[in-house]
């Protein structure tokens, strides 16, 4: 794909997308799961290592969100949320592929959690992440460093 996509760091005037965005994303796999979707829990999610969120940009139009991280002994990816309209157009890979990178330089892993029955855990499995355990309704992942 030959997009070009642009990161910028989130900032508080992004919320209403963040929110619309998790909404659009979430509803249907908290549903699934019987987990909390009401605007309080998408809010805390959203928050959490706010400091990490990346806005993601396609030629200016504002597409997605990609959270992600280094811990010391690993590199974290809390959240990659790509607009329904823009799904299925492997966006998800490059974002994955672009943390594995940065992960893969610093010879450490990857981790993540998946909402059980959420189809981007495919997505995840095709990059190269396992299942290592669970965690509530979630199954938590790892991919080695390349």
């Amino acid at each position: 794909m030959a997009t070009q996509l642009e990161f910028r760091p989130a900032s508080s005037a992004d919320l209403p997308f963040l929110m619309a965005l998790r909404h659009a994303t979430m509803n249907e796999h908290l549903a699934r799961a019987n987990a909390a979707r009401d605007d309080a829990a998408h809010l805390a999610r959203i928050l959490f290592q706010f400091e990490h969120a990346q806005i993601i940009s396609i030629a200016g139009q504002q597409i997605g969100l990609l959270k992600a991280y280094r811990e010391p002994t690993q590199w974290y990816i809390a959240q990659i949320q790509i607009a329904p309209a823009f799904q299925g157009q492997g966006l998800g890979r490059l974002l994955i592929d672009k943390v594995l990178a940065q992960a893969g330089h610093d010879r450490l892993p990857t981790v993540l959690s998946v909402l059980d029955g959420n189809p981007a855990r495919r997505l995840y499995e095709v990059a190269g992440f396992k299942e290592v355990g669970r965690d509530g309704m979630a199954c938590l992942m790892s991919c080695p460093p390349a």
